[in-house]
Order: structure tokens, then sequence, then C-alpha cells
């Protein structure tokens, strides 16, 4: 039983990856609206932050999938 509550715990990482996703998103468009002309610095830097965010997520899932079946 404890097992399936540190697994489900582990994949609730997503959760945090995808508001901070959706944040830097929010955030990145307002960027663009404010300066146009940057837009290509700002597009770079908001992928980089998408994928270390959803990597985090991966993590999390992977660390689910290992309390399950090597416990």
């Amino acid at each position: 039983m404890g097992i399936a509550i540190g697994a489900g715990i582990a994949v609730l990482t997503g959760i945090g990856a995808g508001i901070g996703i959706g944040f830097a998103t929010g955030k990145s468009s307002e960027a663009i609206a404010r300066q146009p002309e940057s837009a290509g610095q700002i597009s770079k830097n908001l992928i980089l932050g998408c994928a270390l965010a959803e990597a985090t997520a991966i993590y999390g899932f992977l660390i689910g999938i290992l309390l399950i079946f090597m416990s």
C-alpha cells in the first residue's frame, strides 16, 4: 500500500510541470507582445525552460514506475 502511495506522489510532479510550463508560456507571450523584435531570443529561452520543466515530470513518472515494478 505504501508503495502505491509513494508512486502516486511521485507522479504528481506532472502537475507542477504543467503549471510551470503554462505560466512560462503566458509570460513569454506577454514579452513577445511587448517587444516583438526580441521574439527569437524569448522563444529560445521558453523552449529551454519548458524542456527542463518537462524533464522533472518525466523523472517523477520514472520514479513512480520504478517504485511499482522494482518493489
